[in-house]
């Protein structure tokens, strides 16, 4: 197994002005208690994580929503690096999978969040839904530039029926097929959540 799951603690990079990770114990057993027991306080969009459709429209589906069959599976790890933008024209020269995810040569830990990476061309979402792609993963924070506000690739997924899992650890990761299982948390009514992503 491989894993691709992002480490989580204190101090991990987030989105700018988004809710940062911290974790604390409230009960230790070196202080007398009869058990260790933490609490955490976090974004839902921490490190490596999947979107639900409410996230960029408001009347597309919460967490729930998103079949578990689309998240274990055959996929395809696909390199990426060296592309701006991701273009129908450049996915024309690969080989697409029901789940592909795409490696674009951000590192598998971010010292600082990253405000440059890899976005998606709305055309190109077009094109892998069309060809049969329902989830579509990457390494990079998000499928559009950090700057945007109305997150036209969000919107095209959405629109094309494919999910999207997001800061993926894939550094050092042979291309190639793989099965994957990338499971998030059963949050009722979430925007998002994180998940455990591996390759097997």
């Amino acid at each position: 197994m491989i894993d691709i799951t992002r480490p989580i603690h204190p101090g991990v990079p987030v989105w700018p002005g988004d809710t940062p990770f911290s974790y604390e114990l409230v009960a230790r057993i070196a202080g007398g208690d009869s058990v260790n027991v933490g609490k955490f306080t976090t974004t839902t969009h921490l490190g490596t994580h999947l979107d639900a459709p409410w996230h960029y429209v408001d009347d597309g589906g919460k967490l729930e929503s998103v079949p578990l069959e689309v998240l274990i599976g055959p996929c395809r790890v696909v390199d990426a690096r060296g592309q701006e933008a991701l273009t129908a024209d450049f996915l024309k020269t690969i080989q697409l999978a029901e789940r592909t995810l795409f490696y674009t040569g951000q590192p598998s830990i971010w010292p600082s969040f990253p405000h440059t990476f890899m976005h998606v061309l709305p055309e190109a979402a077009g094109y892998m839904a069309a060809q049969g792609v329902r989830l579509y993963g990457t390494d990079a924070p998000s499928v559009d530039p950090l700057t945007s506000k109305d997150l036209p690739a969000h919107k095209a997924f959405a629109q094309a029926g494919v999910y999207i899992v997001e800061g993926l650890a894939l550094e050092g990761v042979a291309p190639g097929d793989y099965e994957l299982v990338c499971l998030p948390l059963k949050l009722e009514g979430a925007d998002a959540a994180p998940v455990r992503a591996i390759l097997r």
